[in-house]
């Protein structure tokens, strides 16, 4: 009955998308030939020869599609990923279509360049339309307590009570748990919340078999994991669809995320989302950014400059060893702000209001962090972001290493100018814990979109802060 309903709700999905893709093809036909966005100099081809190519289009589409795994369960999957999907197998089929296209239907039917890119941009956002209305439509029906499934959790303790509260909290899943399983027989015949504990984890195959149950969850503790093996196997000549949720919360310090070496599947415990092309994208705005920034600034850092080497002895420009990018050591250039050999008396220690060490135009530079100008020179030289968290030194790093739980994360990112911690006014000698946090926050949730936000709070909070100084 579960297979039967699946393929029946498969069968709803490629239908939509079939008639999403029907319908951005021949819009395409139309826009381009009877709106004429580019004027035509070739001609109009008859439309039955790009309606004759459907049956093409369905099945390139279809296979990039079931490749992609968007005719699989996605009941408790986000938004945002299946649009994912859609996205990169369009994007696929686009590239087969338009090589077979070009190599088989070319002469015959003299397909438009311009078509196919419409074609692209339609059809990618029919599909997600259409999909995320009839998931919708599902949503609503899962809310009404329509179209379920029932769900057995195999725990008591605290993952298993988590899953069972996110699983309320989404009636759109249409995951619905009939009881949970306990290690302890004194719990059997308790309740969590309003749900009952059934049995014991050794009991899971005797309640499959009453039937009832289309989906088993094993929530055990990471202590019980051993156990593990022995409970799932029973269950392989069930038809019940059986899934399990690693205890590792408790290990995970940014984003966990699953990764594969031939085959084995590898669960990471410090994803972060800035790798790769997102590395590339954030480092080339760094370069236009920090180039643009130098050439226009120029002229304020030369006024900088000659204020700074009238009104005091020694060089205008400071240098101190930080800490960046995976712990490495490296020279951040500022403005000098202080008198030379400032630091001779106290030895390393934090700048504070109205610090007698900082010179008359030092303490206007600071308070307007004018004074770390020179640090788009690092950003253009790759030791330094834009955004990101503040380098700390080195010695004062030795010291929140030991007493700052998860510290040393900040350096699996670049050091950034700027940051999220710094746009919260978490800067100069405030909460070492609050600016963690913020860098942390910051990393796991890292996108452009978020970058050019702080950038612009920068612009309006950065510069005038009452804990710069």
């Amino acid at each position: 009955m579960l297979k039967e309903r699946h393929q029946m709700y498969v069968g709803l999905f490629v239908l939509a998308d079939c008639v999403a893709l029907g319908v951005a093809w021949l819009a395409s036909y139309q826009l381009r030939f009877a709106v004429e966005i580019v004027p035509v100099t070739k001609g109009v081809p008859p439309l039955a020869n790009y309606i004759i190519l459907l049956p093409v289009i369905f099945v390139v589409w279809g296979v990039a599609f079931r490749s992609a795994g968007l005719y699989l369960p996605m009941r408790s999957s986000r938004r945002s990923h299946e649009k994912r999907l859609v996205l990169r197998a369009s994007s696929m089929a686009m590239l087969v279509f338009t090589a077979v296209s070009f190599l088989g239907f070319e002469k015959a039917y003299s397909l438009s360049r311009m078509t196919l890119v419409l074609f692209w941009v339609f059809g990618t956002g029919t599909v997600m339309l259409s999909r995320s209305l009839l998931r919708e439509v599902l949503r609503a029906a899962r809310r009404q307590g329509r179209n379920l499934r029932h769900v057995l959790i195999v725990g008591d303790g605290e993952l298993a009570r988590s899953v069972n509260a996110r699983l309320l909290a989404h009636p759109e899943f249409g995951l619905k748990v009939r009881g949970f399983l306990a290690e302890d027989t004194a719990r059997v015949g308790a309740f969590i919340g309003t749900t009952p504990i059934l049995a014991t984890w050794n009991n899971v195959l005797d309640i499959v078999e009453e039937g009832g149950v289309d989906q088993v969850i094993f929530a055990l503790p990471f202590e019980a994991m051993p156990q593990l093996e022995g409970l799932v196997h029973p269950l392989e000549n069930t038809p019940v669809d059986v899934k399990v949720i690693p205890d590792i919360e408790r290990f995970v310090s940014l984003r966990s995320g699953i990764d594969e070496l031939d085959g084995l599947p590898i669960i990471g415990l410090r994803a972060i989302r800035l790798v790769g092309w997102n590395r590339v994208l954030k480092r080339g705005m760094d370069i236009g950014a920090s180039s643009l920034a130098l050439i226009l600034l120029f002229p304020l850092m030369l006024v900088l400059a000659l204020m700074i080497k009238l009104t005091s002895t020694g060089p205008v420009f400071f240098a101190q060893e930080r800490m960046g990018l995976d712990g490495r050591l490296f020279r951040v250039w500022k403005f000098r702000t202080m008198a030379i050999n400032a630091e001779a008396e106290t030895g390393p220690v934090w700048a504070k209001r109205d610090d007698p060490r900082s010179t008359l135009p030092g303490r206007v530079l600071r308070r307007l962090s004018l004074d770390e100008l020179p640090q788009f020179w690092n950003v253009l030289c790759g030791e330094m972001s834009l955004v990101g968290p503040r380098p700390e030194r080195p010695v004062f790093i030795q010291e929140f290493r030991r007493h700052v739980p998860r510290y040393m994360l900040r350096h699996m990112v670049q050091a950034g100018m700027t940051g999220w911690a710094q746009v919260h006014g978490w800067r100069g000698d405030t909460s070492i814990e609050r600016r963690i946090q913020y860098d942390l926050e910051y990393i796991q949730n890292w996108s452009m979109t978020l970058d050019l936000r702080i950038l612009f709070l920068t612009v309006i909070r950065g510069f005038v802060n009452r804990n710069a100084y």
